[in-house]
């Protein structure tokens, strides 16, 4: 018997991932699955929540995503990759859970509010958005995920998941679902390489992990810094200097970090020389994950057996947690 602490986390097939998933997440994941019993949900449902009428984004990006993945250092021998819409059990516990979270609920989830603005939804907005921090639930739950590694932007769902939990075992005669607790990252939330508040593929202000040495270069030349640091001898301010947030976020050598901060602020340290630090370290981190998806994506035959494998195992744990459920609330299962 396996008595590893579980882990879920996932991600939309929107497009292929970013750097802003690298530190929020993926960097994590590799470092977990050792440890843990780690399952990943590609969530291709609620990737369809926004992209309804557009669903071959969804089923393009899916093998995408798989090749990120793997050239992140995520291995399907250690963590259980799975694609949401194959586990028919997340769809019918969402169902269930939505007979007890109301719609004002819902609509006071801060993400949810956020995100219906940052899309300019209105009153075009669809229903299966409105209510996916439901379907989160039902996901989390039906793993019996104990632990879930998000950015601090996601803690409101894991907080509404576990009002769930709470909520429907009490109406349950013996308690069957798993409170779960957050994991941040040390960068939890990256700022898009145009100083936004967050790497988003909705808003084009992404670095992916397959982006080449020319994209690398230009974005990196690219980013914000000081406005005031006018000559190299200026004094300047770190905060809010994207080059500084993105050596903290990536660059290996915490020391010399501190030192470069030090050195700018106190002035004699030029914006040129930060930048080309950065760009060293970025070229460095996604030279080899680069080269590791490119031979992935070639074989996209493998990338999607890989996943109905991962699919059909994790098929069997998510059925077993949907049938002590509706045995709890006495309806039949067949």
């Amino acid at each position: 018997m396996n008595n590893k602490t579980i882990i879920l986390t996932g991600d939309r097939p929107t497009g292929p991932l970013h750097l802003g998933h690298y530190v929020g997440s993926l960097r994590q994941r590799a470092i977990l699955q050792h440890d843990y019993q780690q399952f990943i949900l590609v969530a291709d449902l609620q990737g369809l929540t926004d992209n309804g009428s557009t669903p071959q984004k969804i089923r393009d990006n899916i093998p995408e995503v798989l090749a990120d993945y793997l050239a992140a250092g995520i291995d399907p021998s250690l963590t259980t990759i799975c694609l949401q819409s194959a586990l028919p059990a997340l769809a019918e516990l969402t169902a269930l859970y939505m007979n007890i979270v109301t719609v004002a609920r819902v609509e006071r989830n801060p993400t949810v509010k956020n995100e219906i603005a940052q899309k300019g939804f209105a009153r075009s907005l669809p229903v299966g958005f409105l209510v996916y921090p439901i379907s989160q639930a039902a996901d989390i739950t039906a793993f019996k995920a104990e632990v879930v590694p998000v950015g601090d932007d996601q803690l409101p769902m894991i907080e509404q998941t576990n009002e769930i939990v709470h909520k429907m075992n009490s109406l349950l005669p013996v308690p069957v679902l798993s409170h779960c607790k957050a994991l941040l990252s040390e960068t939890s939330r990256l700022p898009g390489i145009d100083g936004n508040a967050k790497m988003s593929k909705s808003l084009g202000n992404t670095l992916l992990l397959s982006a080449s040495e020319k994209a690398i270069h230009h974005a990196v030349s690219a980013m914000y810094t000081d406005p005031n640091h006018l000559k190299v001898s200026d004094p300047g301010q770190i905060d809010g200097n994207m080059v500084f947030t993105y050596l903290d976020a990536f660059h290996p050598d915490k020391a010399k970090v501190a030192e470069m901060k030090a050195h700018y602020q106190r002035g004699g340290l030029g914006d040129r020389a930060c930048k080309n630090e950065l760009e060293m370290c970025l070229q460095e981190l996604i030279a080899p994950m680069r080269e590791r998806r490119a031979t992935y994506i070639q074989d996209k035959g493998m990338l999607m057996a890989m996943l109905k494998t991962g699919s059909e195992q994790a098929h069997e744990v998510t059925q077993q947690t949907l049938r002590e459920v509706k045995q709890g609330l006495g309806l039949p299962v067949f």
